[in-house]
């Protein structure tokens, strides 16, 4: 019965190896995750993970993915059907069950080593072609929970699950009873370009290979992971194939194409097959030292499954809301899950790894992680994670600046061991200002600072892979990146993106991040370099055509480009228009007010990007129809895109503006495109970014500057929520607790808000104030107040021009 199979069996239950397994993840074993019946809408959740729906964003280009995966965890192991993420919920057939995803990825990515199991003779060239050996499925014999998967493969009548440690992935096949049945690695195929691959069968239960791949987005990246699988069992008989010839007997398969190795079992007496894989970066031995170190000799898959169920639920428990709808507290929970998923480890158990200079290099004192977004994580992921998760932000800061000791350069997209080039402008800035703004760099401020300024002012060398700041030598001469420069001759071409493409959006960006730099600086004592950032920062200006009032390109010899339509911008803003990018001066709002003629004038600027007379009236129709054209137009229109993040921080900038009841109106307007159906993602979640933004706007909370050192105060979603924050040293650490009495959509304006007791007149607070926790109450009204609407009451403008 599926019931049975769906749920957590009792086999080896209670062994020895099976709380091995559950110890290796941190947590006891637990009854069936999601077994519990859903909270009632007004009380916090019991187990959270109930919450969670997994599928969320598989469909509409969310490009999540269903599988499971341990929190930040080096596998995930996930169902591929097709679609950028590997799994697309409009499919109805499964080829495999790979290793390694990314959730919200723009272009297909991972999907490395898929495993399928099937039945009947491999024979023929249809038995190891994946077009062919695929099965169908239905969504309604398919669950996910956090750290778990099941499906049923219609075409074999096999149920398969899924479960996961930090470094290994599980799969436990339930074949029918009519003989042989097949266990398929295919290590030709992935859901981006495979350079090669070698497979090799040991023994006679185990499976060991490698995978090179790359390509992503149309990068030049190259990267290889290691792999050795392990059954609960000796296999009867196996093989390999190459290309599309499947030779059975034979051990070996290696070279460029598909290649691939299956074992065989006898499923008439014991139906059950498991499978345990362990991944590495660096090597074979790395994998298999991290399969023995996170699993030992237990096969025991409810036991891992339990183990990881109760990890997950420990990681939701970070912050327990009350109130709201059930179907609020789904997406918040939801969201909180998916931001938790990357980055993810790269280092073996050892802690070695693979630098991107291609050598196995041992972290000392840190944990490296790899996979790192940072045109997208840099607002507002990563100050998630310094929230809740301050040791992982921490391993994660000392392994971006492990990439420039070990590469010479810093990345802008790293994949893996490798630069995608994906991307524009200078995110790695930011990012790293933000993490050493915690005190997340204590002990290697100095060499995160040269590796940044080095970044920040010249160009990476001919023979480098990374593109860097790519029009930094024209930036530096005339205050901006100008039109028309040539990829090849005037900007070295080196695949991905390139900021001399999009010059207009990559003066924003350096500016941002310089004016983030000068921070560092001047808190290291640098002071000549802080008051050159600092200037630096304020060259958004150079861009500002105030006879139309929007940023506009311009030619090397000062000239406005000509003829010039914002909305489409001749595509030199990327993935969007001088309308969305008008809005990222995060360093310095108060100066961009000023340039679009003050306060009252930015709110009509902003009712407009936002259509801010239909929001009161249609809020979601209004979010669907006026705000969004399609996932992937960026360039259709002149209002807000919540689909990407150039504007993310926008319905916030009405703090600056005076009016920061209208910000409730808008955040709440984006919160009904978060959903719990398999579209309810806004656009590409990208790696937690957009689920990052959703749990900090939920909470009433957000950080529009990265350094800044400060939270933008809105309502909060929820009557309660009880935020554990991390503890760091003694720089964080405690339980905040937000209440918000009443709240909803109709009752979302702030009336008053107190901190400890205190009233907050301003609408911000800094990070310091929250950082051990305190209580943050709100008083909610149903028509705008005065709050915060003095001058003087807007958040910081930390960037404007000072003294050094």
């Amino acid at each position: 019965m599926r019931s049975l199979i769906g749920g957590i069996r009792a086999r080896a239950a209670g062994t020895v190896a099976g709380v091995m397994a559950a110890a290796l993840l941190g947590g006891g074993l637990l009854g069936p995750p999601g077994a519990a019946a859903a909270p009632s809408a007004a009380s916090p959740p019991e187990d959270p993970t109930s919450l969670v729906h997994p599928f969320v964003g598989t469909e509409n280009f969310g490009n999540t993915f269903p599988g499971a995966s341990a929190p930040f965890g080096m596998v995930q192991v996930s169902p591929d059907t097709g679609g950028q993420g590997g799994y697309d919920y409009d499919q109805n057939a499964i080829h495999g069950f790979s290793q390694t995803h990314l959730s919200g990825v723009g272009c297909g990515v991972a999907g490395e080593l898929p495993i399928m199991p099937t039945t009947g003779a491999v024979s023929d060239v249809d038995d190891v072609d994946p077009e062919h050996y695929r099965s169908t499925f239905s969504h309604d014999d398919e669950e996910a929970t956090p750290g778990y998967y099941r499906v049923g493969l219609k075409s074999y009548g096999i149920d398969a699950e899924l479960t996961a440690t930090r470094r290994t992935g599980w799969q436990r096949y339930t074949f029918p009873a009519t003989g042989a049945a097949n266990v398929l690695f295919n290590t030709g195929k992935a859901n981006q370009k495979v350079f090669g691959s070698e497979i090799r069968v040991v023994g006679d239960r185990t499976v060991e290979g490698r995978v090179e791949a790359g390509n992503f987005c149309a990068g030049k990246d190259r990267h290889t992971v290691y792999f050795t699988a392990t059954f609960d069992r000796p296999f009867a008989s196996y093989g390999t194939w190459r290309g599309t010839t499947p030779t059975p007997g034979s051990r070996e398969a290696a070279g460029e194409g598909g290649n691939g190795a299956w074992a065989t079992f006898d499923a008439t007496q014991d139906r059950d097959v498991v499978v345990k894989v362990g991944l590495s970066y660096t090597g074979p031995e790395g994998a298999r030292k991290n399969l023995a170190a996170e699993t030992g000799d237990s096969y025991d898959f409810d036991a891992t499954r339990a183990a990881l169920h109760d990890t997950w639920r420990k990681k939701l428990d970070a912050i327990r809301v009350g109130g709201g709808t059930e179907e609020r507290q789904r997406a918040f929970y939801t969201a909180l899950y998916h931001a938790q998923l990357h980055p993810n480890v790269a280092g073996d158990v050892d802690g070695r790894y693979t630098g991107f200079d291609g050598a196995t290099h041992t972290a000392s004192g840190y944990t490296p992680y790899q996979n790192f977004s940072l045109w997208d994580t840099y607002r507002p992921q990563n100050q998630f994670l310094e929230l809740v998760e301050p040791g992982v932000a921490r391993d994660v800061a000392l392994s971006v600046v492990a990439i420039g000791r070990d590469g010479g350069w810093l990345p802008r997209w790293a994949l893996a061991n490798s630069e995608t080039n994906i991307m524009t402008g200078d995110p790695v800035t930011p990012f790293l200002v933000e993490a050493w703004s915690k005190g997340l760099l204590a002990g290697h401020e100095d060499e995160a600072y040269a590796l940044l300024k080095k970044n920040a002012t010249s160009t990476p060398p001919a023979d480098s892979p990374y593109n860097g700041r790519s029009g930094v030598d024209y930036y530096r001469e005339l205050g901006y990146v100008p039109s028309g420069l040539k990829l090849g001759t005037d900007c070295a071409d080196k695949g991905g993106d390139n900021d001399c493409v999009h010059p207009a959006s990559a003066t924003l960006e350096y500016s941002a991040a310089d004016a983030a730099l000068a921070l560092m600086a001047r808190g290291l004592g640098h002071r000549a370099d802080a008051r050159m950032f600092a200037e630096r920062g304020q060259t958004y200006r150079t861009l500002w055509d105030a006879s139309i009032g929007q940023f506009r390109p311009r030619t090397a010899d000062g000239a406005w480009v000509t003829p010039y339509d914002p909305v489409e911008a001749g595509r030199q803003f990327h993935e969007g228009g001088a309308y969305q990018y008008q809005w990222l001066v995060p360093q310095d709002p108060a100066g961009l007010v000023g340039l679009m003629g003050g306060r009252s004038a930015a709110e009509k600027r902003l009712d407009d990007f936002f259509a801010y007379g239909k929001l009161l009236t249609d809020p979601a129709g209004t979010a669907r129809k006026d705000w969004i054209s399609a996932p992937y137009d960026y360039y259709g229109k002149p209002t807000y895109n919540p689909n990407n993040e150039p504007d993310l921080h926008a319905p916030y900038m009405y703090l600056w503006a005076g009016a920061p009841a209208k910000a409730a109106t808008v955040v709440r307007a984006a919160m009904t495109l978060f959903t719990t159906g398999p579209d309810g993602m806004t656009g590409n979640d990208d790696l937690g970014t957009m689920s990052a933004w959703y749990v900090f706007s939920s909470l009433g909370l957000y950080p529009t500057m990265s350094g800044g050192d400060f939270l933008a105060l809105s309502s909060p979603q929820f009557s309660s929520a009880v935020v554990r924050i991390g503890h760091y040293g003694t720089r964080q650490g405690g339980t905040l607790t937000v209440t918000a009495p009443g709240t909803s959509d109709a009752k979302r304006y702030v009336r008053s808000v107190s901190l400890n007791g205190r009233n907050v007149v301003r609408t911000w607070l800094d990070w310091d104030q929250v950082a051990h926790g305190g209580k943050l109450a709100h008083r909610l009204s149903t028509e705008p107040s005065s709050w915060g609407t003095g001058r003087g009451a807007e958040p910081p403008s930390v960037g404007a021009t000072r003294k050094g």
